[in-house]
């Protein structure tokens, strides 16, 4: 009996000590590559952190998804250059790491790798750093308490940390809600085998890449398929957005246009119309579902004798002016497929730690800073960032979300350790030139443009402080961000020309692009553009229209076919010109024989140029000089010399 009394007061301290899991200063929630990522520069840190994974392995979604298995993000293994930031312009795969065999042009030749490999790299690459990950933990709930974090997973055990990253991605699949849509299949459902639709009529919703993939799987084997979305096809060679219609599932618009019998049709609520052979008039179908059950649409899927279609209680008739016919007397499907994307899953907050939700409910509210807009210490990385430039840059894809991830970080290692965000000093003479590199090489501005931006800080007549990849939404609160005190900024980014990414645009006619840098703020194509604020405060940035507003001066650096921004006439001087015009007085580099030559004919009064040569260098530049002959040269040849290089 006393042992009996014995165990059973010991069970509630051993049921106590095993809800309680382990602490850590920062949780990462998912091993994707954004947590892989964010994990990574962590490690890099030495900071205390745990990466948890619901899966026993890293990237778990690419085991399913996409399900066809091709990936839409390229791999250009050869660019004509050796300099690795500049080749991962074209890579849009790998993670940031100092490991070079840790790319994927390593591990497939092919230009859009399969899934199966992209697995295995991120494998590679949780292996290689020996990253912190605990695996089949799933956190089911989140809470914020006094601005530290509990993290309670599938066993009700509580993590809990000083600060978590959210990294879960878009998991749930996005569901209409209108009568009837249980009886479709989705895009995680259906299957994937062409053999299964032979000789079926195929009705998928959804005009995104999952369901152009889906139906270029089945064109070869189904009667006919047609494809319904809530707005026009958006093709991403004319909006310039990644996540539009890529040319490697756009099969189906060949075998519509052309007209083999698949089809596709979308705009004013997704409609169709349907030729009803009883009363002759055509009948107009609004799709007008919606993904918020409570605002249901009235439109009903429904069985009969194994068939599938639309009906609405109440037909209007109407004429039909802009779309397509569909001149079907049996408007009826054998497959029904839901291709309506993913979205975030909320039900990982607790009630007390709500999150606000945006982009059609699809995403959670943050701040340019990736931080929570209601949770402080809670922030967001990978694929979910794409909360700020959903439909506008890279920031919900690999090649995007590595370099904001980067930022993330480093804002984090100011706000928690004080370590100011990473800078150089740059005399204002090499300004442009440090500039122009950056132009020709930096990656994480040319993905993320209009998200990410180069500053430089004018500290004085004679330097600035350089910082790179800083989020231009956040440039209001630089010293908060970055720990770097503000005051006059020149901020680059690179932008697409007004009017000039929009679905329906020919960006393929004759005038396309310009070449002339005197309307070089008429480029079109993604081009660097330059502002000026006399303070930082006074920047805004505009995050409808993803332009910088209250700039004093602005400058385009005229567009390139080649994306090769070092033409000296074209490119260097008329950016050399907009600092000098910033600075107010000449910024050409001239060389130290050019300065020296100057000081002995015109004393002290040297161009400004020739300033940081002679600082506390004079000796040096008299023993480089001392066994050469004089010189004799007018002030025309002295001031071609000293022209930028």
């Amino acid at each position: 009996m006393k042992v009996l009394v014995f165990v059973i007061t010991l069970l509630p301290g051993i049921l106590c000590e095993e809800s309680h899991g382990s602490h850590h200063q920062f949780c990462i929630v998912g091993a994707g590559p954004g947590g892989l990522q964010m994990g990574y520069f962590l490690h890099k840190a030495n900071r205390d952190f745990v990466i948890f994974e619901k899966s026993e392995t890293v990237g778990s979604f690419y085991l399913k998804y996409p399900r066809h298995r091709t990936l839409i993000s390229i791999n250009k293994r050869n660019t004509g250059s050796t300099n690795r930031e500049f080749n991962f312009r074209h890579d849009w795969n790998s993670l940031i790491s100092d490991n070079a065999s840790l790319e994927m042009r390593h591990y497939t030749d092919e230009y859009f790798p399969q899934a199966d490999i992209y697995y295995q790299y991120l494998n590679d690459f949780a292996q290689a750093f020996n990253l912190n990950i605990q695996f089949n933990t799933e956190i089911a709930q989140i809470t914020n308490i006094n601005k530290s974090y509990i993290l309670e997973d599938q066993h009700g055990v509580n993590h809990t940390c000083e600060s978590v990253v959210l990294s879960t991605g878009l998991w749930k699949e996005n569901i209409p809600y209108f009568p009837g849509v249980e009886l479709a299949e989705t895009y995680s459902s259906a299957s994937i085998d062409p053999k299964d639709f032979e000789e079926k009529t195929v009705f998928i919703l959804g005009r995104g890449n999952a369901g152009f993939e889906t139906a270029q799987n089945l064109v070869g084997s189904a009667s006919y398929i047609h494809i319904c979305g809530r707005s026009s096809v958006r093709l991403a060679y004319q909006t310039h957005y990644v996540g539009d219609l890529r040319a490697i599932n756009n099969q189906l618009v060949d075998t519509y246009q052309l007209k083999s019998l698949d089809g596709f049709f979308g705009g004013l609520n997704c409609c169709y119309y349907i030729l009803n052979s009883k009363s002759a008039p055509f009948h107009y179908l609004e799709f007008d579902f919606d993904f918020d059950r409570d605002n249901a649409s009235t439109i009903k899927l429904v069985e009969k004798n194994g068939k599938f279609l639309f009906i609405l209680p109440d037909y209007n008739v109407r004429k039909p002016e802009h779309l397509d016919l569909i001149d079907s007397r049996d408007p009826v499907y054998d497959r029904v497929i839901l291709c309506t994307g993913f979205k975030f899953d909320f039900t990982i907050f607790s009630k007390s730690t709500r999150q606000l939700a945006t982009r059609n409910k699809r995403y959670p509210a943050m701040q340019p800073s990736y931080e929570s807009t209601r949770n402080d210490g809670l922030f967001f990385a990978g694929t979910v960032t794409h909360s700020i430039d959903y439909r506008r840059s890279a920031g919900g894809f690999i090649h995007g979300f590595r370099y904001t991830a980067r930022s993330l970080f480093r804002h984090m290692e100011w706000r928690y350790f004080g370590v100011p965000w990473p800078s150089v000093t740059v005399h204002a003479t090499d300004l442009a030139e440090h500039f122009i590199k950056r132009i020709n090489e930096a990656s994480g501005l040319y993905q993320m443009f209009g998200v990410l931006c180069d500053i430089a800080i004018l500290r004085s007549e004679n330097t600035a402080i350089y910082l790179e990849d800083v989020p231009i939404g956040a440039l209001a609160f630089l010293k908060e961000l970055t720990g770097h005190d503000g005051g006059r900024v020149i901020v680059f980014n690179f932008e697409y020309g007004a009017n000039f990414s929009m679905p329906g645009k020919n960006t393929l006619s004759l005038d396309r692009a310009i070449s002339d840098p005197i309307i070089a703020d008429k480029s079109n194509f993604l081009h660097p553009v330059f502002y000026y604020y006399e303070d930082n405060d006074h920047i805004i940035w505009d995050i409808n229209t993803f332009k910088l507003e209250g700039y004093d001066r602005y400058h385009h650096v005229v567009e390139d076919f080649n994306t090769d921004w070092t033409g000296r006439t074209i490119h260097i001087v008329p950016l050399r010109r907009f600092f000098e015009a910033v600075y107010k007085q000449d910024l050409r580099h001239y060389t130290p024989e050019t300065c020296f030559k100057f000081f002995f004919k015109h004393g002290q009064n040297l161009p400004f140029g020739c300033h940081q040569h002679l600082e506390g260098q004079s000796i040096q530049l008299l023993d480089d000089v001392k066994d050469k002959e004089p010189v004799k040269c007018n002030e025309k040849e002295l001031l071609w010399t000293g022209l930028l290089r």
